[in-house]
């Protein structure tokens, strides 16, 4: 359960299996955009980084936003690798 000072940041298919975990609680930090979310996980967590390196899949509250997408407190952040289709 999140507080109106966090995030909540969930990960899934390859990218949580290079993460090692399904979710994590962080703290808000204003002003951040996912791009600098992205730095600060891969900073704090090896697998985050080799996830990070090629392409994400980013989103915001079940939408998918650019790197540039600020972040608010209380949302939920997701990230997954690219998606193909047939």
């Amino acid at each position: 359960m999140t507080n109106n000072n966090t995030i909540t940041i969930k990960f899934f298919a390859l990218v949580r299996e290079q993460v090692g975990v399904d979710e994590l609680i962080e703290d808000h930090i204003a002003n951040e955009s996912m791009e600098e979310l992205v730095e600060r996980l891969a900073i704090k967590n090896a697998g985050f980084r080799v996830a990070s390196s090629s392409s994400l899949v980013m989103a915001c509250n079940q939408t998918i936003v650019e790197a540039s997408h600020l972040i608010e407190k209380g949302d939920e952040i997701a990230f997954f690798p690219p998606v193909t289709g047939g």
